[in-house]
Parts: C-alpha cells; sequence; structure tokens
C-alpha cells in the first residue's frame, strides 16, 4: 500500500511539473497539439498508478518524452510562422462585413447553430452588427462589432480620464506583503500606523488590504467588517 502511494505521489508531481513547463493556459485556450499533449499525460500517469506491476520508468521515461516533445514543438512555432500554421493552423473568419462566409463554415465542419450559440455567449444577437468573427486555433470565437454597434468609450466623447492601474497588495490573510511595500517605497510603520488609525491593532486582524494608483487604501477584517482609507 505504501508502494501505491509514494508511486501515486511521484507521478502527481511529474505530471505537475510537466503542466508548469508547458505553460499558463487555460483548457479551452490550448493548441491541438498541446491538448493531445495533456491528455496523454494523464493517461501514461494513470496506467502505472493503477497497475504496480508496471515499473515507475515505464511512466516516467514516456511522460519525459512528450514532455520534452512539446517544449521542441512550442519553440519551434514560436520562431517559425510557417511551423506554426502547419502545427497550430491558422485563423478563420467565419463572418466579414455581416455575411456568413459559407464555404469556411463547410470547410470547418462549423455548423450555424454553433455560430450563434458563440455570438450570443459575446452578447451580439444580430449577425449584420458583426463586422469580423474569426475562429482562432484555440478553437475560440473572436467578435468584432461594426464600429456603429460598439460600447461607447470616453475617447468617443473626447472625455480625458485617469490613470487606473493595479492596486498593490499590501495584506494577505494576516501577512504582510512586504515586496509590494517596497516598490511603493512604504514600509510596515506607515502600513500599521494606517491601521491603527483604523482602530485595527496589527496586520493579523486583516483579511486583506490594497492601495490603489490614487493612493486610497482599502481593507477588510477578518471579522467581515469592510472599510477604505485615505491616505
Amino acid at each position: 500500500m505504501l508502494i501505491v502511494l509514494v508511486r501515486t505521489l511521484i507521478l502527481y508531481a511529474l505530471v505537475v511539473i510537466a503542466m508548469r513547463v508547458m505553460g499558463k493556459r487555460q483548457i479551452g485556450q490550448l493548441q491541438p497539439f498541446e491538448l493531445v499533449v495533456t491528455i496523454m499525460l494523464s493517461e501514461l500517469a494513470a496506467i502505472p498508478m493503477e497497475n504496480p506491476g508496471i515499473p515507475l520508468i515505464n511512466g516516467i521515461t514516456p511522460i519525459l518524452t512528450l514532455l520534452v516533445a512539446q517544449v521542441i514543438l512550442s519553440y519551434i512555432s514560436l520562431k517559425s510562422e510557417r511551423a506554426r500554421a502547419i502545427i497550430c493552423g491558422r485563423p478563420s473568419v467565419l463572418v466579414e462585413n455581416g455575411k456568413i462566409l459559407e464555404p469556411e463554415l463547410a470547410r470547418l465542419r462549423y455548423n450555424l447553430s454553433d455560430l450563434m450559440e458563440q455570438l450570443r455567449a459575446k452578447n451580439i444577437a444580430n449577425i449584420s452588427d458583426v463586422e469580423f468573427a474569426i475562429l482562432e486555433t484555440s478553437g475560440q470565437l473572436s467578435v468584432i462589432p461594426k464600429s456603429q454597434k460598439r460600447p461607447v468609450i470616453p475617447e468617443d466623447l473626447n472625455l480625458p480620464t485617469k490613470y487606473e492601474g493595479l492596486p498593490h497588495v499590501l495584506i494577505s490573510d494576516g501577512h504582510i506583503m512586504n515586496q509590494n511595500l517596497t516598490k511603493l517605497n512604504l514600509n510596515i510603520g506607515w502600513l500599521t500606523q494606517q491601521l491603527n488609525s483604523q482602530g485595527i491593532g496589527s496586520a493579523e486582524q486583516v483579511l486583506f488590504a490594497s492601495l490603489d494608483t490614487e493612493g486610497k487604501l482599502f481593507y477588510q477584517k477578518k471579522s467581515g467588517n469592510r472599510g477604505g482609507l485615505k491616505t
């Protein structure tokens, strides 16, 4: 029993490392060859787990082989556009200027029901409102509405806007993020002073705290009480 447990943990760790090396992608964003590698990795890891009679090396070797092959293919597709087209394919335009390209749908075996479903998921109800609908190599549908149908943005109205960057997390579950304080040229003493002014004795009482680009400190106590500060 102990041997099975150890073998399972080793294979689990190996598959996790392999997935990390493959990169950060969601399942729906994987290229075809990456999806194949992902499925095969799980199958190859499951066989030695289920059958202790199979040597562990017989499961590790093909997993490492697939990982190396995937990394090589990724590197080749990164450096060569022609190889990328062969390995990953090319995006396909399904709708152009409000007109469905029927031959392209037939070539991809992509039916109208699938197209309408994907458009509705993008909040597009009328095909005539679409400038381009492009089926990406990952299988996702990218939709570009016509200029008259796009949401109004401040630039359209010549309205000035303030810069909005990402807030910096200062406290997470009671732990102070010293690295982010250093980026902001702040220190623990400043943070402690801000918390004390709100009746909070220590960072351990705070579930979450962040500082936005306007210098506003937001915090939430672990008890569930929420509030905000201005520096």
